[in-house]
């Protein structure tokens, strides 16, 4: 009786130790010091400035500083390479947008991909923001569609601009050319912010951005709205069709912006995260300063950003291929 009675007291000793140990882990002492966050661009674009209005909720709910370091380079697979071989504790971050998807798709085409999705723990979305095709004010159309019958009609090639090989407006220029049956040339950029100043600057006809950093431009007439890559209308341009509308569906995705962790990083770590940038999503000063440009912050689950990506990398792989789109 004794004996057993021993037994039992080491079972519940044991099983209220295990249950400390989970609510120790559940409250898992994170982050101890300042958290990295690579944004793949140049500073100044729609990505960047998500992450500094973010970071600065962040550091203010967890404690510790969430500093941007801009990596910008090959359609944003440069920074993701250095995401993907970091440390999984949480400390190196990647904020990315609907970009990853092309650029991901094109990497593996290629079979030079030094990361796939695989290669992170999707975290949360941040905002959701639509993708806008521009034109310069010197281009003579309105929309889209007047934009490739110009364009088929130029006796020589009209430029268009992306945030590098392998991006989302890469693969738009290119899917325009084949559906529009259009020559237009192909101009690289670093990021969305050097390649906007070249459209203002009329040494470009055709680029895209995210809504969120080219509005102030569209606003103040230095630069035209054509189509919007998104499924509906935008609200603050409720008169810019969508390219669904113009007759080119095949350039329809929808935008957003996300963190992302080293593949392995503990799940404790990824939902702390994650619980933090949904909280900051819903705060009301930051819902009215992403609304204010065009975009919808918005916290998911890490399911929810994994899934998004893969139906967009799904959905873009054979354009990928058939275009031969190759990240350089």
């Amino acid at each position: 009786m004794l004996a057993s009675r021993t037994a039992a007291l080491l079972v519940s000793t044991a099983a209220i130790a295990l249950a400390a140990g989970g609510g120790a882990m559940a409250q898992v002492a994170y982050p101890t010091k300042q958290v990295r966050v690579v944004v793949p661009f140049p500073a100044g674009g729609t990505t960047d400035m998500l992450a500094r209005l973010f970071g600065q909720k962040l550091q203010a709910d967890l404690g510790q500083p969430f500093i941007v370091e801009n990596m910008g380079g090959a359609g944003g697979s440069v920074g993701a390479e250095v995401v993907a071989r970091a440390e999984p504790d949480g400390y190196t971050l990647l904020f990315h947008n609907l970009t990853f998807s092309t650029t991901t798709a094109s990497l593996q085409y290629a079979a030079r991909a030094k990361h796939d999705l695989d290669s992170f723990a999707p975290v949360s979305l941040a905002a959701n923001v639509p993708m806008v095709i521009l034109a310069s004010t010197k281009v003579e159309a309105n929309d889209l569609k007047q934009f490739a019958a110009l364009a088929k009609a130029a006796k020589e090639p009209m430029f268009y601009g992306s945030t590098g090989a392998g991006s989302t407006m890469n693969l738009t220029g290119e899917l325009l050319k084949r559906d529009a049956g259009v020559k237009l040339d192909h101009v690289p950029y670093r990021g969305a912010a050097p390649m906007v100043q070249e459209l203002v600057a009329g040494r470009i006809h055709m680029g895209g951005d995210q809504l969120s950093s080219s509005l102030e431009f569209i606003r103040s007439g230095s630069m035209k709205p054509l189509a919007t890559l998104s499924p509906t209308r935008i609200p603050l341009l409720p008169d810019l069709p969508t390219v669904r509308e113009l007759g080119f569906p095949n350039l329809e995705l929808s935008g957003w912006n996300g963190y992302f962790a080293p593949a392995k990083t503990s799940d404790a770590i990824v939902n702390k995260l994650h619980t933090a940038i949904k909280a900051a999503a819903n705060d009301p000063a930051i819902k009215k300063r992403t609304a204010d440009v065009g975009a919808d912050a918005i916290g998911s689950t890490p399911a929810e950003l994994g899934k998004l990506v893969r139906d967009q990398m799904t959905k873009v792989r054979p354009f990928v291929e058939e275009l031969k789109l190759i990240v350089q």
